[in-house]
């Protein structure tokens, strides 16, 4: 690279609004910032009369070059400044250290017969959505509870309108019947629209106190399940009143967890933060139509010279430019930077504008004083299990980091082979990210160019189809214009970590480059004693302090591989042993089977049992009771 001239660098910047990239002598960008005009904000750093803070200083102190990105406008650079404070996670900018995406009760109004169903992402896609939620357990409770009281179905038929006849001889639209109601309907949980039990109305009716209940209105469901409580005690039909007196004590519990009611029905989130040394707590309580319905906190790593302005404003930037529903508006604990560009650009996405506002007294003060409080108390208690826990995670991969010299690593995929002399061979794909094993994300193979003792062809085979995968995803989400993470496969890791040395790096390296992927692959390399030793890459083997938290990770990382592989391949082989005893008998199928262990509780018996005993079966005929006394004899 050429020298940098900073003061002739700094005189062909325009006046322009933009984003700003600072790099320090490794070229890693350790700060980015949005300007209205790049060339005052830029020189501001490097102007020897300006007042300059602790943060700034140290920063400054280790740039090398800067870049710098053009924007039409002050918002765009805004946009932009988050999207790429997220991308290379810099480190003179505050960072929010969670990621989380919080659950949504979606209700699928789109469809004739709506559903109730559980939701990660809140799309523009017609149905309608409440929360955000901060408990799934929470979510899925409420979700159970609405379908058993008013009788929603939870199945995922796709339920198409017919034309059909009344019994007055008139056309009239219907459910076109799809299989057999299922159990929900006969223990008296589903209304059994799939059978046309139910008219479109009727059923809407259902839906429209499910969606007042999510709403907040529990006082009508109340009044009519307890008038149907006394009904059903009255014609003595006790069973059913228990039911619904079970009924109204859940729903008692769920509008008791609102801590915090007000008169007005108004969505907002109200936040404060505790900071010491270079840790800080945001604490955020979740107020949807006027009742506290959840709260979250999130931990920060800061920079010293951080003050609660820049703490603050960095958290609502990254939170909220991450989160599809926005509340009308945001209380915060002290005034954040530039609160009406901040403020347009969370309003964007939304219908009506969402206002940052910093109250000074009365009762939302008092509301941010009470997130403030338990902000600090948050602070005190986990500080220490939290510094233990970074440690673990983002520390071990900073470590491997340094080690391997690359740095930005969030997302590591590992793989395993396992296999019994070569049958039933499988292989294993674990992702940890940010430290954290992600198994949700997880993906076993089962290997289908052919069965063997050679791991290098398994491997190969394995890795082929992982990567062909998310390639034919991507292409499809581009053309969506959907995002990688959506998809299964499309999301590719930024370092490959292979159990093994030289020989599976290899593999690893070829398949990339014949599909055009440029990822590092790493070597978990073992001793003579199949314990890690180190790692393999750019076909140097590295070593590793074996009491260091990055190794503790690598370890973690192989056992997890192992334990997923090994696992996938015992339930295979247990599958195939149980198939080799019974399903081999001429006659038998999985019903058979199924009724002959359920009749008999073991191989031994059904090997044991006469032609007159195994015919007593439920569905074995005698000319099977002959087939299978004849295999066992």
């Amino acid at each position: 690279m050429s020298e940098f001239n900073v003061s002739e660098e700094l005189k062909k910047m325009p006046q322009t609004p933009g984003v700003y990239l600072m790099h320090d002598s490794h070229d890693d960008i350790i700060y980015v910032g949005k300007a209205v005009n790049l060339k005052r904000r830029v020189s501001s750093y490097f102007r020897k009369s300006t007042k300059k803070s602790s943060k700034i200083e140290s920063m400054v102190s280790k740039i090398c070059r800067f870049e710098y990105i053009l924007t039409d406008s002050e918002l765009e650079a805004l946009i932009l400044e988050c999207n790429l404070i997220k991308e290379y996670r810099p480190k003179y900018n505050t960072m929010l250290m969670d990621d989380k995406a919080y659950p949504y009760i979606c209700v699928t109004v789109t469809e004739d017969f709506p559903r109730i169903v559980f939701a990660r992402r809140m799309k523009k896609d017609g149905n309608k959505y409440f929360g955000p939620f901060t408990s799934s357990g929470a979510v899925r409770d409420t979700i159970e509870l609405l379908q058993k009281m008013y009788q929603i179905r939870n199945c995922n038929k796709a339920i198409s309108m017919e034309e059909g006849y009344s019994f007055s001889g008139n056309i009239k639209e219907v459910p076109k019947i799809n299989g057999r109601p299922c159990l929900y309907y006969h223990i008296g949980q589903c209304k059994g629209a799939c059978q046309g039990y139910i008219s479109k109305g009727d059923y809407r009716k259902q839906v429209e106190l499910a969606i007042k209940f999510l709403e907040g209105n529990y006082r009508d469901t109340l009044k009519e399940l307890e008038e149907k409580m006394q009904a059903a005690s009255a014609q003595m039909e006790f069973e059913q009143a228990m039911e619904y007196r079970d009924l109204i004590n859940s729903i008692l519990h769920v509008a008791g967890n609102q801590k915090i009611t007000t008169h007005q029905f108004e969505d907002r989130d109200i936040i404060a933060y505790a900071e010491e040394g270079n840790d800080a707590v945001v604490q955020i309580f979740f107020v949807r139509n006027g009742k506290l319905i959840g709260r979250e906190h999130f931990y920060l790593t800061t920079v010293p010279g951080d003050t609660g302005k820049d703490i603050l404003t960095s958290f609502v930037k990254q939170y909220y430019s991450g989160t599809p529903f926005i509340p009308h508006e945001l209380l915060v604990q002290t005034e954040i930077e530039e609160p009406e560009l901040l403020s347009e650009m969370l309003s964007r996405n939304q219908n009506y504008t969402v206002k940052i506002v910093h109250p000074q007294k009365g009762k939302k003060n008092k509301l941010v004083e009470l997130a403030a409080k338990n902000a600090r108390t948050l602070l005190e208690q986990n500080k220490d299990k939290y510094r233990r826990e970074q440690k673990r995670t983002v520390g071990a991969v900073r470590e491997i980091e340094e080690l391997i010299g690359l740095p930005g690593i969030e997302r590591m995929e590992s793989f395993d082979i396992s296999h019994t002399g070569g049958i039933e061979t499988v292989a294993s794909m674990i992702v940890y990210e940010n430290g954290k094993p992600k198994k949700n994300k997880y993906r076993k193979f089962r290997m289908k160019w052919g069965q063997g003792n050679d791991d290098y062809v398994s491997m190969e085979e394995v890795l082929t189809r992982r990567f062909t995968h998310g390639l034919e995803e991507r292409e499809k989400l581009d053309a969506e214009g959907r995002e990688y993470e959506l998809g299964s496969f499309s999301h590719f890791p930024d370092l490959i970590m292979m159990d093994g040395g030289k020989g599976q790096v290899n593999v690893a390296l070829k398949v990339l480059e014949k599909l055009g992927l440029n990822i590092p692959v790493c070597g978990m390399v073992k001793d003579d004693n199949h314990r890690t030793r180190g790692l393999y890459y750019n076909n140097v083997e590295l070593p590793i302090d074996t009491h260091s938290e990055g190794f503790k990770l690598i370890t973690r990382m192989q056992d997890e591989t192992h334990r997923f592989a090994i696992e996938y391949h015992r339930s295979l082989r247990n599958k195939k042993e149980v198939h080799s005893v019974l399903d081999d008998i001429p006659g038998v199928g999985p019903s058979r089977r199924k009724a002959l262990m359920k009749y008999f509780k073991s191989i031994e018996k059904i090997r044991e049992a006469s032609v007159e005993e195994l015919k007593n079966a439920p569905s074995v005929t005698e000319k099977v009771a002959k087939s299978i006394y004849d295999y066992f004899h």
